[in-house]
C-alpha cells in the first residue's frame, strides 16, 4: 500500500511537472524567461506554491528546465518528422517545411522558443546561456548533417559548403519568424521558402528534382 501511495505521488508530481513546464515555455516564448518565476505559474495554473516550489527549488532550475521542455516540444514538431523522411533533398525540403509550420502554427505563442531564447541570452554568461547555445548547436549539426546526406548521396554538388548553406537555411528561418511575429504577417514565411528553394537550386544536381513553390 506504501508503494502504490508513494507511486501515485511521484505520478501526480511529474504531471504537475509537465504542466507547470508547458506553460512556463508558452510564458517564456512572449516573455523571455527572465518573465518566469515560481509564484507566477503557482498563481497562474492555480497551483500550491510550496508544491512547485518543491519541483524545482530556485528560478534558474526552471529556466533550465523549461529549455528542456521546450526542446522535447521541438523535436517533437520539428526533428522527428524530418527524421521520418527518406535521406536526401526530400529530407531537406521537409526540414525547411516543417520548421516553419512550427512557427507559422504559433506551436509556441511567441513563434520560435529558441529564437527568442538566443536574442535574450545571447549576451549572457551563465547555465541557462549554455543550455540555449547547446541546444542551437544541436540544431545546427543536425540541419547540417541533413544536408551532407544529400550531398554524400549525389543529389547536391560535391562542392557545396555545407556549413555555409545550414546557417544560410537557419538564418532565413529565423528572419521569417521574427518578421511574423513582429508584423502578425505569414508573409515572411514565403519570402524564406522561395529563398531556401533558390539556394538549394543553385547546389542541387538536379535542379528539376525540385518543385516550385508559392
Amino acid at each position: 500500500m506504501a508503494g502504490a501511495r508513494q507511486d501515485g505521488r511521484v505520478e501526480r508530481g511529474n504531471r504537475t511537472r509537465q504542466l507547470v513546464l508547458a506553460h512556463a515555455a508558452a510564458v517564456a516564448s512572449v516573455e523571455g524567461l527572465e518573465g518566469l518565476s515560481l509564484g507566477r505559474l503557482a498563481t497562474e495554473l492555480r497551483l500550491s506554491k510550496s508544491g512547485v516550489f518543491a519541483l524545482f527549488g530556485s528560478k534558474e532550475e526552471l529556466q533550465l528546465a523549461t529549455v528542456r521542455a521546450a526542446a522535447a516540444v521541438y523535436d517533437e514538431h520539428v526533428v522527428q518528422p524530418v527524421r521520418a523522411v527518406p535521406a536526401g533533398l526530400g529530407r531537406v525540403r521537409e526540414l525547411y517545411e516543417r520548421w516553419i509550420a512550427y512557427s507559422e502554427r504559433r506551436v509556441f505563442p511567441g513563434g520560435c522558443f529558441f529564437y527568442a531564447a538566443i536574442a535574450e541570452f545571447d549576451a549572457r554568461e551563465g547555465p541557462v546561456h549554455d543550455a540555449v547555445v547547446a541546444a542551437q548547436a544541436d540544431w545546427v549539426a543536425f540541419v547540417e548533417r541533413r544536408i551532407e546526406e544529400a550531398r554524400v548521396l549525389g543529389e547536391i554538388r560535391e562542392d557545396c559548403d555545407v556549413p555555409q548553406l545550414a546557417f544560410e537555411i537557419i538564418a532565413f528561418l529565423e528572419l521569417a519568424n521574427g518578421d511574423s511575429v513582429l508584423r502578425d504577417s505569414p508573409e515572411g514565411y514565403t519570402r524564406a521558402a522561395r529563398a531556401i528553394l533558390g539556394r538549394l537550386r543553385a547546389v542541387a544536381t538536379d535542379a528539376s528534382s525540385l518543385p516550385g513553390t508559392g
